[in-house]
């Protein structure tokens, strides 16, 4: 028996309240005990089940196809706006960069691309933050052309992430060629290494400065 390990799921907020957090990380302890190889996709997750239960895993990261740039027609902006592509969850880090754009000066847009994953009310959250900053703009969730055409035209791409597995927005974000800025958490800075801005997690003054360097 193979198992895949993507990530710390029993880590996520929205389990840590109830019982689904228990439940995923005795599914993890299961997996440890029972299967035959455990494969994860970040070094960050392979260092913490040797720790945790000295147990030895198959890293094996996740990649991506090189894509097509592609021109800006269905979107009407080019080169202004800073890009963060994803689930709208509070492991995400997008309340911290809601609140650091607000207080950077740049005609630069944020575009915030992706749709909720059971957190409706975080959603909402994040858009009563930013009501008052017309910059901001939720697009909702984001498929096919519209997708391409976000990473092929962004200025910056940014994921603030405070946890991660290893993630496919980041790599595709790359593979655009984007100039990338992501928090320090391993599953991020281990994918850019020194070729993207990097902040300290879950540091708004550090996020506001890297962005109004950017």
């Amino acid at each position: 028996m193979i198992v895949t390990i993507h990530g710390l799921d029993w880590q996520r907020e929205k389990w840590k309240s109830g019982f689904g957090s228990k439940f995923i990380h005795q599914g993890e302890k299961n997996a440890v005990k029972y299967a035959d190889e455990i494969i994860v996709l970040s070094k960050g997750v392979q260092d913490y089940f040797e720790k945790e239960y000295g147990r030895k895993t198959v890293f094996i990261p996740n990649g991506v196809n090189r894509p097509k740039i592609q021109e800006a027609e269905l979107i009407t902006e080019k080169d202004s706006y800073i890009l963060f592509l994803g689930r709208l969850v509070p492991e995400k880090g997008i309340r911290y960069l809601v609140e650091a754009f607000k207080n950077v000066k740049t005609d630069k847009k944020l575009v915030i691309a992706g749709g909720s994953s059971d957190t409706d009310s975080f959603m909402n959250e994040l858009k009563d933050s930013a009501k008052d900053d017309d910059r901001i703009i939720f697009t909702g969730f984001v498929q096919g052309q519209i997708l391409k055409e976000l990473y092929s035209n962004a200025y910056v791409y940014t994921l603030p992430s405070d946890l991660e597995g290893m993630p496919l927005s980041l790599l595709e974000a790359m593979s655009y060629g984007n100039c990338c800025l992501v928090s320090d958490i391993d599953e991020c800075a281990s994918v850019v290494e020194d070729k993207a801005l990097v902040f300290e997690k879950s540091n708004v003054e550090q996020l506001q400065e890297k962005l109004q360097e950017a």
